[in-house]
């Protein structure tokens, strides 16, 4: 098997669609805090499912993971805290800035450092520039960088425009450009830093492909057990934090059918009045047992979703080449697309101006563009 970017490409827009996608879920979510079901989903993105599914695509995963060199160990953790970190403050930028424009901004950023940072550290980047196609794929980048621009622009006009009936209808009622902003740059740079700890884990992308290649299987899987290690480090800081809030929050109680608060805001408020109020039912003040296990799988299924992301994404940059680096480029700007495609069908854009939707549709248009220059690039690089 050799490199192959069109089927990369193709890889990394499954994986783009998947993380556009996990949040859709929460919106179904009724009376748990942000806490509780971030903690929820964060076991089955972050722990079962990478676990399970390396298991089974790589058969010799824990030995594989039991004989990785300690150093390559620790820095693929240490780049997937700090990634962490960034998981966290994306949620934020969700809320204040709605799935659409979220996405865009915060993975915007992510896609600029997250592309640059692997070359940069590993003094390749010259090599690149020097390169008609390591240019082609740089002009993709730009391309995207000028997509962030005009998404931008759209959520600035989107605030002036959309009324506050439209902001609650379309799930945005805690809607706030300039909070929103400042979240979604942070959150965007530290979840760059995910694509860092890939590339800090490529040894044991190696063992695991020669133990691929001796059990006679597709060295496609190679980097799920990097996965793995990345995403213990995301886990570790995303269970600290949710620790924090629920001692803070005494939200504990959540998890057996207390009600809590949804900070998020992903659910729409019930037409439940005081007239239909009933002090002596108990589900009055408990979360119904059936709505509790919804609860549970809907988070759940909003990890597994949100794992198959990096699934797909890791085999994607299996077929990009020596410009796998561009990966990352490919694997956000997707996210961004389908993310403001899921705007549109979720109406966060109602009320806007004609002008403003034509932002976003160029906006769209950009971000498929910068794509398919990405794919070219590493297309020209794979014919030399």
């Amino acid at each position: 098997m050799g490199s192959n970017p069109l089927v990369g490409v193709i890889y990394h827009w499954i994986g783009g669609f998947a993380s556009a996608t996990n949040f859709i879920p929460f919106r179904g979510i009724k009376r748990w805090s942000w806490e509780i079901y971030w903690l929820i989903q964060g076991v089955a993105a972050w722990i079962v499912a990478p676990i399970l599914l390396s298991s089974i695509f790589v058969p010799d995963t824990i030995h594989i993971l039991l004989i990785t060199p300690r150093p390559v160990m620790e820095h693929a953790i240490l780049w997937g805290m700090l990634w962490g970190i960034g998981g966290i403050t994306f949620g934020l930028s969700i809320r204040y800035l709605g799935l659409a424009l979220g996405y865009a901004i915060a993975l915007g950023f992510s896609t600029v450092v997250g592309t640059l940072m692997p070359p940069i550290l590993s003094g390749q980047l010259v090599e690149i520039v020097s390169e008609r196609s390591g240019q082609v794929v740089l002009a993709g980048i730009g391309l995207c960088l000028l997509a962030i621009v005009v998404n931008g622009l759209a959520g600035r006009r989107k605030e002036k425009e959309v009324t506050a009936a439209d902001k609650i209808e379309g799930g945005d009622r805690d809607y706030s450009f300039g909070r929103g902003m400042a979240v979604a740059v942070f959150a965007g740079i530290m979840s760059s830093f995910f694509a860092v700890g890939l590339d800090a884990g490529k040894p044991i992308g190696a063992l695991a492909r020669e133990s691929l290649l001796q059990h006679g299987r597709l060295e496609l899987w190679q980097n799920l057990p990097v996965l793995i290690v990345v995403l213990w480090g995301g886990f570790a800081t995303n269970l600290i934090w949710s620790v924090i809030l629920i001692v803070k929050n005494h939200s504990a109680r959540e998890f057996l059918g207390q009600p809590g608060l949804n900070p998020m805001r992903s659910v729409r408020r019930s037409d439940v009045t005081l007239e239909s109020f009933d002090p002596g039912n108990p589900d009055t003040f408990r979360i119904a047992p059936c709505t509790l296990l919804t609860n549970y799988l809907l988070a759940a299924a909003a990890g597994v979703i949100w794992y198959f992301q990096f699934f797909f994404y890791s085999m994607g940059q299996t077929k990009m080449g020596k410009f796998d680096f561009s990966s990352w480029t490919l694997h956000m700007a997707s996210i961004i697309l389908f993310a403001t495609l899921w705007g549109i069908v979720l109406k966060e854009w109602r009320g806007t101006s004609a002008r403003t939707k034509v932002l976003v549709a160029l906006g769209i248009v950009l971000l498929v563009s910068s794509t398919i220059v990405v794919g070219l690039g590493n297309y020209l690089k794979s014919t030399q």
